[in-house]
């Protein structure tokens, strides 16, 4: 916008609530029309409109010669891990000859009755086999901290299926339900292995295969993997799930329960609630082809 000679005087004033002594000779206001070449189009209907910037369709794959089975929050619940590994035992047979990756998306512990049996179980997948990966989830975060001596963790483990976990474990019940924090703490620490935390400890944060980035909770929008805080990989939910722009990459992550897979243009979710549902769900990746198994 550009003033007729004599307004550039006044304008301060103006603005400023000032009535001018006296008023130009040309009191016209002129408007010089914005050049065609600089006019964001999409930009202009988004704000007239109010639509939203859709993300154009694209083909995601995993590198060539790879087979990858991403498992969501299993929380405690051995008879389901049991069944969907021998799924997929039975389909990666039923397919070509590839390298074969299992990664588990975290929360393997809490809420359901065997959580030691599953910690268990994926340890010994892990030591059988490189290609059989563990994501650390906030469940896992929780347990570490209080088995460390952290209280506050202590505290919240009880509220999200920490007694379950500690059942597993061999404490008796009713002594757990009468303890206080210290001796929960000490109960942690004398009925978990250090071989356990350990394996916990040394779980991945997230894991990038091909144009597939998978983590437990999600990511912030914006900000580059590398970039991403511990703690929203491990804990974030409507930043990331309400969120319908590109990552970039198309994100599988569990955390977020859903009464089914949830495929969306920028994520998939499948965290199946298995722990109360009996439904335990892994996706399978080969190339640009995509497929889920479920108990």
């Amino acid at each position: 916008m550009r003033t007729s000679s004599g307004w550039e005087s006044i304008l301060p004033n103006l603005l400023r609530g000032k009535r001018p002594e006296r008023w130009p000779s040309q009191a016209i206001l002129t408007i010089r029309p914005l050049p065609l070449d600089r006019i964001d189009g999409p930009m202009v209907f988004k704000r007239l409109f109010g639509r939203k910037e859709e993300i154009a369709p694209r083909i995601w794959s995993v590198p060539e010669g790879q087979r990858i089975y991403a498992i969501g929050d299993i929380h405690g619940r051995l008879d389901l891990l049991d069944q969907l590994i021998l799924q997929i035992e039975q389909d990666n047979a039923s397919r070509n000859r590839v390298r074969t990756q299992i990664v588990f998306l975290g929360d393997l512990c809490d809420r359901g009755p065997n959580s030691r049996g599953v910690i268990e179980r994926v340890m010994q997948l892990a030591s059988a086999s490189s290609d059989v990966r563990l994501i650390a989830g906030n469940h896992e975060e929780l347990l570490i901290r209080a088995w460390e001596g952290d209280r506050r963790s202590v505290g919240l483990i009880n509220r999200v299926g920490g007694r379950e976990t500690m059942l597993s474990y061999g404490v008796d019940e009713v002594k757990y339900d009468e303890a206080d924090t210290d001796e929960l703490l000490e109960m942690l620490v004398t009925h978990i292995p250090e071989s356990h935390i350990a394996f916990l400890k040394g779980a991945d944060d997230w894991i990038v295969a091909g144009d597939y980035l998978f983590v437990h909770a999600g990511i912030r929008p914006g900000d580059a993997i590398e970039e991403q805080r511990t703690s929203d990989l491990r804990w974030i939910r409507r930043e990331f799930t309400d969120f319908e722009g590109s990552h970039g990459m198309m994100v599988v992550h569990g955390h977020t329960i859903t009464e089914d897979v949830e495929e969306r243009v920028n994520r998939i979710g499948i965290d199946t609630g298995a722990y109360a549902s009996g439904k335990l769900t892994a996706l399978g990746l080969e190339g640009e082809e995509r497929w889920f198994l479920q108990t």
